[in-house]
């Protein structure tokens, strides 16, 4: 795989200089285009051979484009705040918004060949984490992202040499490490795991290219050309898309809803009921249990993650309140969504809550969530049906991932009949205190009731898995579902703590 590159290409001084007034001009423009336009991010990773000059070529590029709109970012072992997260928490935290262009020096590809060669990962692990990536690309290529991959080479010879020569100048030594020679005694097997690698995530959206780094003229030049071939190309795609969109001047599509006769929530006995007196007492217990568990679960490191769905006004934020009463304000965080903002929307619509995640003993309450791809975005057509289907697979990889970093993740769908929904909005129109709650958006959703119901029973169907099951609340009456939903919270918190 790597002979075609270890030719010992070279390019001369005199050359270099002629060819790099034109290449740079090019790329300025192709970036001034990218950022005019705004469509999609420019995700550039570097890795490869130890000295085989990753991070000169970042720097030239910098040096030859507009560095304001240019985000290099160096990644290394994962910190404490880091290693509290899903691995892919700080890739997506770190992704340039639309427009923009992110160089990536050690990213996501790092961990994966270290652990391959010093044995920290056996296949099937090594493939599983390689797969992740890969579902992490289709992600960010999917929503359009232009995504290129350089892996930069030099033969086991050439990097001896070129280790001795930084070691042996004063000025550059300081560039060599220990790790460095290390992974050079292990260079076969480094070049293995990379076959493996590119093998395995050499895609057509997310294509690989192999640059031989001796020459460091030619190196650059190369990696320069391919950015605007492969820029340029891009560009064109999205051009032609806005200006056909801007012909087209058609409004949203929303797709017939195909109802079922039946969903999940038919099954649901909406009609259960608590005595006040009742709630009020074990209200008061569960509340008391969950702080103490709140407080044992920050000790150990322990995070939550709270998801809370389901028609307007069927109580979504009087359980909430009832439920982080009791929890360190400190420590606990309830996240609402609605309308993204213009720097949301500039990003894969995961990106904001990625950025949520709660770190080590925190808990992330989402009122609304990433669940408005496939409910209110599917309703009002703000997302094409093609993106709303592959969502289904996008929140399940998402979710599968802060299950696995040990985080708790339970998901509420609270449920109530259309006829109480109306009886509540008559109710929040005469309430001196709550009728702000009630908005125009409110009484035009309660005119797709049907449909809506039809996504929720999607979402159900298609997003409850083992890993991340749905919970569903009957919330005709809020004094059951505030219980019924702490009680759940408790019992889940308590068996996590107890059995970490």
């Amino acid at each position: 795989m790597f002979d075609a590159a270890e030719l010992g290409q070279k390019v001369s001084k005199s050359e270099f200089k002629e060819r790099e007034l034109d290449l740079r001009s090019r790329l300025l423009i192709l970036q001034y285009r990218t950022l005019e336009l705004a469509r999609f991010p420019v995700i550039i990773d570097f890795a490869g051979v130890d000295g085989a000059g990753k991070g000169s070529t970042v720097n030239m590029l910098n040096k030859w484009m507009d560095p304001r709109w240019l985000r290099s970012i160096g990644y290394r072992a994962p910190t404490e705040e880091e290693r509290a997260r899903p691995r892919f928490w700080r890739y997506w935290r770190d992704l340039p918004q639309k427009g923009r262009i992110g160089l990536y020096l050690s990213g996501r590809y790092s961990r994966p060949l270290l652990g391959r060669v010093y044995g920290g990962s056996d296949e099937l692990e090594f493939d599983r984490r390689l797969a992740e990536i890969i579902r992490f690309e289709n992600a960010l290529v999917d929503d359009g992202a232009l995504i290129l991959k350089f892996w930069m080479h030099l033969s086991q010879a050439h990097q001896k040499k070129r280790l001795d020569e930084l070691s042996a100048d004063p000025l550059q030594s300081y560039k060599v490490s220990d790790d460095d020679w290390k992974n050079h005694e292990n260079y076969n097997d480094f070049i293995a795991a990379a076959e493996q690698i590119i093998a395995r995530t050499n895609r057509g959206g997310a294509p690989w290219n192999i640059v031989e780094g001796v020459d460091l003229n030619y190196r650059h030049l190369r990696v320069g050309a391919i950015i605007a071939a492969e820029l340029a190309r891009h560009l064109d795609t999205h051009e032609r898309q806005a200006a056909s969109a801007r012909n087209a001047e058609a409004p949203r599509h929303v797709e017939p809803v195909a109802m079922n006769p039946t969903t999940v929530f038919d099954g649901l006995d909406l009609s259960q009921k608590v005595a006040r007196r009742e709630y009020q007492k074990k209200m008061k217990k569960y509340q008391a249990r969950l702080g103490y568990l709140g407080r044992k679960a920050f000790d150990k490191g322990i995070s939550t993650v709270l998801v809370f769905e389901g028609p307007d006004a069927s109580g979504k934020g009087g359980a909430i309140r009832r439920t982080i009463w009791s929890l360190d304000a400190r420590t606990s965080r309830v996240h609402q969504f609605a309308a993204p903002t213009d720097e949301e929307r500039a990003h894969h619509y995961l990106w904001r809550f990625w950025r949520k995640i709660p770190r080590a003993g925190f808990v992330s309450v989402f009122d609304r969530s990433w669940y408005g791809r496939v409910l209110v975005e599917r309703a009002e057509g703000f997302a094409t049906e093609d993106e709303w289907r592959r969502a289904y697979n996008e929140i399940n990889d998402f979710e599968s991932q802060i299950v696995e970093r040990g985080i708790l993740l339970l998901k509420f769908w609270l449920h109530i009949s259309e006829d109480e929904q109306l009886e509540r909005f008559k109710k929040r129109e005469m309430s001196p205190y709550k009728h702000w709650k009630l908005t125009d958006e409110d009484w035009r959703n309660r005119e797709q009731w049907d449909a809506y119901e039809q996504y929720g029973h999607d979402v159900v169907q298609y997003t409850s898995t083992q890993k991340a099951p749905w919970i569903l609340v009957e919330a005709n009456s809020k004094l059951h579902a505030r219980l019924r939903v702490i009680k759940t919270v408790t019992d889940h918190l308590e068996d996590r703590v107890e059995s970490d």
